[in-house]
């Protein structure tokens, strides 16, 4: 399963992450890296939960994929 994650920059300065598969799978963080380490722990923790309850058997592979144009906007660069 490979998982995307969006950031985004609130107007306050916080960052958001969001993986759109996983409904729900939301945080913030006072960093881009605070941000994704956090959405990260909480979608292993949704996916942990679904293997657990039978929602998900088969899953045996969980791969992150941040995309270039959201690295690059983490990073400072806001030309897209």
């Amino acid at each position: 399963m490979t998982l995307t994650i969006r950031l985004d920059r609130e107007e306050d300065g916080r960052w958001i992450a969001i993986i759109d598969a996983l409904p729900g799978v939301t945080l913030y963080g006072p960093t881009p890296d605070a941000a994704i380490e956090a959405v990260k722990a909480l979608a292993l923790e949704v996916l942990a939960d679904g293997i657990t309850s039978g929602e998900r058997p088969g899953l045996t592979q969980i791969d992150f994929v941040l995309p270039r144009a959201e690295a690059a906007f983490a990073a400072g660069d806001r030309a897209r």
